[in-house]
């Protein structure tokens, strides 16, 4: 049957390392712990942060703790902690962006499907529950395998600049063929 509960062990680097201001809810401010909201302000360190996409109003990058490889995130650049505190534009525009990223992520990786979704709060999931993203997760017939059901553990065979090159490389191609908007 697999074991009783899903083990994530990659990710208690990324839960102790998360600042204890950020698990108080509430819009993150500068120094606050929230990664997405200093990517956003620091556009030089885009290549080290593994952004892929940024535009006017948000981000697409690598989950640096992914759930498989070619884990997408897709933020705007104002935070907020639940999709309703945005108003009607700004979630066209998070919508907007996770398309691009879903079209993006199909090219790159050629997954046989995607897992798409937004952890609302902690007690939902989010990591960075003051800071709404959306999660895609590029999926494969098998991809859960013994390593996962057995071992408990999950093989992550690509580094993250391996990745972030991939995808750089696609969606510079993407940019060359779209019109200007």
């Amino acid at each position: 049957m697999g074991p009783p509960a899903l083990q994530a062990p990659w990710r208690l680097q990324y839960l102790e390392a998360m600042d204890s201001k950020e698990k108080v809810s509430g819009t993150p401010t500068t120094g606050s712990g929230s990664f997405l909201l200093d990517y956003w302000r620091d556009p030089a360190n885009d290549q080290k942060n593994h952004v892929i996409v940024r535009d006017p109003h948000g981000l697409i990058l690598l989950n640096a703790f992914p759930y498989a490889n070619g884990h997408l995130l897709v933020a705007l650049g104002e935070a907020r902690p639940t999709l309703l505190d945005y108003d009607p534009p700004q979630r066209a525009q998070l919508w907007r962006l996770t398309e691009l990223a879903a079209d993006l992520m199909q090219r790159t990786l050629e997954p046989q499907g995607i897992n798409i979704g937004i952890n609302q709060g902690r007690a939902a999931g989010a990591g960075i529950p003051q800071h709404l993203h959306v999660h895609l997760v590029p999926r494969w017939g098998g991809d859960v395998n013994f390593m996962t059901t057995v071992g408990q553990i999950r093989v992550i065979p690509s580094a993250l600049e391996a990745m972030a090159s991939r995808y750089r490389t696609v969606w510079d191609a993407m940019r060359t063929r779209r019109a200007p908007e």
